[in-house]
């Protein structure tokens, strides 16, 4: 399959379901959507991500060799909310290793605390912060506090993250 081609047929549940199932548990098939992911140009990252989250929920494991690049990538200037969005997802269903966590939980603190970023990216954010924040007490306030901050203001997509967070770091 050539992902690249199948990725630009359509932008739709079935056809990211199709993807996915076409990566499976192969790392290389794997290695192809990541390479398609980060190649751009922005509409085949756009929609690339979407089929990458879910191949990562299916299988954390696959991620592991590619996190550093696509970690990297979310730090490029002017990157699609989509790359954002689904790249916070994928996080949330990984062990983020500790060399690094600083990068992310900087990341996530900083699409948490914008509210100009949509909604989905900012609970996809919070809820790797509090993974992370699960083993470091500094970081646990901090993101305590935030979240406390934005709760008067917050769309019910926030409050609602918000109020499982709050009751997994108390």
């Amino acid at each position: 399959m050539d992902l690249r081609k199948e990725i630009l047929k359509e932008h739709s549940k079935k056809q990211t379901s199709k993807v996915v199932d076409y990566v499976g548990d192969s790392p290389l098939r794997f290695k192809a959507l990541v390479d398609v992911f980060l190649q751009g140009p922005y509409r085949v990252t756009q929609r690339a991500g979407w089929p990458l989250s879910y191949c990562v929920e299916r299988s954390p494991a696959l991620i592991k060799p590619h996190l550093k690049p696509l970690l990297d990538h979310l730090r490029k200037p002017g990157i699609h909310d989509a790359v954002k969005r689904n790249t916070m997802r994928f996080l949330q269903f990984i062990e983020i290793p500790k060399r690094n966590q600083g990068q992310v939980a900087d990341t996530c603190f900083e699409y948490l605390q914008n509210n100009k970023e949509p909604v989905a990216i900012r609970v996809f954010a919070m809820s790797v912060l509090a993974s992370i924040a699960s083993e470091n007490p500094d970081l646990k306030k901090e993101l305590i506090i935030l979240i406390e901050d934005h709760l008067p203001y917050a769309k019910p997509a926030f409050m609602s993250r918000a109020r499982k967070v709050l009751k997994v770091l108390n």
